[in-house]
């Protein structure tokens, strides 16, 4: 692994696959470190010729803490009391920052949950760097527009761990207990979770991060303006960000691909990593062969 400078901040990531092909940059969601984005899930994706760059949030796993800003509470924040220390908007600025950084022109842009928004607001506010665009158990943002989870998916996102290794671990559990829905594995949850918070355990960062969340308005109208072939993944058993909002994403996006996967909850469970993979490498080919019609020519690809 290693560190890169973007957009102020230092950023850690690692890298998949063959540096020369074509780049594919994955953001994560709340809280969650680039290590969510399992090893062999982004070999899955090298194999299909992909460069995977994946990297820690702000406030996030070995990525800049920002703990000289304050971590408001995301309910004043929503209710318009309290101002987040920074915003979604900064966080795809961060993004964008990092493949400049690297080097990277544009890159195929993949984020699940709070990444999925992410990477909207990077194709909205930075189109040059998205060559398509895959949400993925997302929404398109505001309180209109995004449909609300489960009482039980909503408090355990928003309930504050203890400080201890032990418990948080064990809260950690919880949390994937009630996310991840029938494809739950005891076990598996337990190592990924001791995993995270022995490589990096950031409580405050994570509240920033959600009152971004709290903070940001609708995407609707906006990701009506893409021009970029996108997918939308959602999984109909999610219950912190319900079915609803992949088909809201995917209906505000002019030509967009929803692909529901029956089951899955707020999780990429491995039972469905081929499927997703498969839909991901069948955008980016929409994207590629977008690029290469002749300029002026009368095909017509992509959406």
């Amino acid at each position: 692994m290693a560190r890169v400078r973007a957009n102020g901040l230092e950023f850690e990531y690692d890298t998949f696959g063959d540096p020369a092909a074509a780049p594919l940059l994955l953001i994560m969601g709340l809280g969650a470190q680039m290590i969510a984005w399992d090893e062999e899930f982004c070999q899955l994706l090298a194999g299909r010729g992909f460069h995977v760059i994946r990297f820690d949030n702000r406030d996030c796993g070995l990525s800049s803490a920002l703990d000289h800003l304050p971590a408001p509470d995301p309910l004043a924040v929503m209710a318009g009391e309290a101002q987040p220390p920074y915003r979604l908007e900064d966080m795809a600025a961060d993004a964008a920052g990092v493949l400049e950084a690297l080097g990277v022109p544009a890159a195929h842009v993949v984020g699940a949950s709070m990444g999925g928004f992410i990477a909207q607001i990077m194709a909205i506010e930075h189109p040059d760097r998205v060559l398509s665009l895959t949400s993925i158990m997302s929404g398109p943002g505001g309180m209109r527009d995004n449909v609300h989870g489960t009482p039980e998916a909503t408090a355990v996102l928003v309930e504050r761990p203890p400080a201890d290794r032990e418990g948080m671990i064990e809260h950690g559990f919880r949390v994937s207990r009630v996310l991840c829905g029938v494809h739950f594995d005891e076990a598996e949850a337990r190592r990924r979770r001791a995993q995270a918070v022995d490589r990096a355990a950031r409580v405050e960062g994570t509240q920033r991060q959600l009152a971004a969340i709290a903070a940001a308005p609708s995407r609707v109208e906006a990701l009506g303006r893409l021009r970029v072939p996108a997918l939308v993944i959602h999984g109909e058993a999610d219950p912190l960000l319900p079915v609803e909002n992949g088909r809201r994403t995917a209906a505000a996006i002019p030509g967009a691909r929803l692909l529901l996967l029956p089951t899955m909850g707020h999780d990429l469970p491995r039972a469905f990593w081929t499927p997703i993979v498969d839909a991901i490498t069948e955008t980016a080919a929409r994207a590629d062969a977008r690029l290469a019609s002749p300029p002026g020519g009368t095909k017509t690809v992509g959406p």
